[in-house]
């Protein structure tokens, strides 16, 4: 059976806590051959680490070896890479969120179509069983009405790499963390087409002096983007969506919700729940669901080594990254302008 031949771009964290193990577990498919990475000392030392044959500080010659990249590096440089991989027909996972702009990300798609090569978005949330089980019952809650998500974090902002640099990353706690609730949302919601978007970005609580802080230690002085967010979006057929994130906020306790109201019934992810109105009697019923990340990480990269070998049919589509990016970055204008922004 002929490998997938892949290549990682960027050996930072996300690329040694999720990627590179994922694709050792898939040995029978796939094989990591290259790496690159600015920091070449960086590079081959993880190069070692995981007996992974070529180094390279240039990503154009590693595209000669490869069939496929997945692209861990900031946001700033997930299109020019992308675009650049799907041109000298490569296959590309990139990690959330696809890119800074609505624009970046339309010309990746074109890139991707043109080269009808495989390219899909880092967004593993929807590998969680827990998840998948959703996604089943979805039908069940008939025409959805009212959907909220909450993904906050009392004092987790990343005081590593370059998570609070506006220039590379584009925000803060929404492009970096909200991203992924709001994508599981869009996708349990099968991808209702947004018209209206109201939000409101903070970051007040972390340019104060003294921060208490469990990740890690930032400069105050310097921090320039979000670490709290709030958003209403309206959908096409009346349905609205209550949105808040955060890095940090004065609250009891770090808190995941995800929920649907529908007509014929009502959904909560984190945990699972689903809740109906029958036989007379108001219903609960729920079960316990796995929401391990690493489990979603490799389920994530088996979908994205089996779309690419012609397996399977990509469960994480760009169109749809497209989306969340076009509602991110509506939050964004909607928060600096004061006031809603209409979508085409």
């Amino acid at each position: 059976m002929t490998k997938l031949k892949m290549g990682i771009i960027g050996v930072g964290g996300i690329a040694q806590g999720r990627h590179i193990p994922s694709y050792l577990k898939l040995n029978d498919k796939v094989e990591i051959i290259a790496v690159q990475d600015l920091n070449i000392a960086r590079a081959e030392e993880v190069a070692k680490k995981y007996d992974i044959p070529q180094v390279f500080t240039n990503y154009h010659k590693l595209f000669s070896v490869v069939d496929a990249v997945t692209i861990c590096t900031p946001n700033k440089f997930h299109a020019e890479i992308t675009i650049a991989a799907l041109e000298a027909g490569v296959h590309v996972l990139c990690e959330k969120p696809m890119a800074i702009t609505t624009t970046e990300c339309e010309a990746m798609i074109a890139a991707a179509e043109k080269a009808n090569k495989v390219l899909s978005i880092g967004y593993h949330y929807r590998h969680l069983e827990v998840a998948q089980v959703a996604k089943h019952a979805v039908p069940d809650i008939g025409d959805p009405l009212v959907t909220r998500v909450q993904a906050l974090r009392r004092r987790k902002v990343p005081g590593w790499g370059v998570f609070t640099n506006k220039e590379l990353q584009g925000g803060g706690s929404l492009i970096d963390y909200g991203c992924h609730f709001l994508d599981l949302a869009l996708w349990l919601l099968d991808d209702l087409k947004p018209v209206e978007v109201t939000g409101t970005t903070y970051n007040r609580l972390s340019k104060t002096p003294n921060q208490l802080n469990d990740w890690g230690t930032f400069d105050h002085e310097t921090f320039d983007v979000d670490d709290h967010v709030t958003a209403y979006i309206k959908f096409e057929n009346g349905e609205s969506m209550f949105f808040e994130c955060s890095w940090a906020a004065n609250i009891k306790e770090d808190t995941n919700h995800l929920s649907i109201s529908g007509v014929d019934g009502g959904l909560n992810v984190f945990p699972y729940e689903f809740y109906q109105a029958k036989h007379g009697t108001f219903m609960t019923t729920g079960a316990t669901l796995s929401d391990d990340q690493l489990e979603a990480g490799l389920l994530q990269a088996e979908n994205f080594v089996e779309a690419c070998l012609g397996e399977a049919e990509l469960i994480s589509k760009p169109e749809q990254s497209l989306q969340v990016s076009r509602i991110i970055e509506a939050i964004y204008q909607s928060s600096e302008m004061g006031k809603s922004v209409r979508l085409a």
